[in-house]
């Protein structure tokens, strides 16, 4: 009985390590994006690196995806069918600093609405 009641101590101390520890989305860098029909809005157009939360508007007409390309233009992160009024969060651990590219894409079609991105 007592190896029971010490075994369930240290898993409730375990508990509330994790607890203090994970899934704090205070801690991200926020970034406000608005995405139109015609226009991509990015608030601020620059962040540090770590964990950055692009918080996706969409106030257009039409479905849209939102994009951030590395440097070597490779998809790091996308958030797909954002329909009209409704926004989404992306999440993104950025762990290199450079020029990145966001990218709106109104109708889900072509290389979107684009514009540099700077993590540093």
């Amino acid at each position: 009985m007592r190896n029971r009641i010490i075994v369930g101590s240290f898993a409730a101390a375990g508990l509330l390590v994790i607890a203090a520890c994970g899934g704090d989305s205070s801690a991200a860098e926020t970034v406000q994006v608005t995405a139109t029909d015609t226009a991509c809005t990015v608030n601020p157009t620059s962040a540090p690196t770590g964990t950055i939360a692009f918080e996706v508007t969409n106030e257009g007409t039409k479905t849209t995806e939102f994009y951030l390309y590395g440097p070597d233009d490779s998809v790091v992160s996308e958030v797909e069918g954002i329909g009209v009024g409704l926004s989404r969060t992306m999440t993104v651990d950025v762990t290199e600093a450079g020029t990145y590219t966001t990218a709106c894409k109104p109708g889900m079609k072509g290389d979107g609405i684009r514009a540099p991105f700077e993590i540093s």
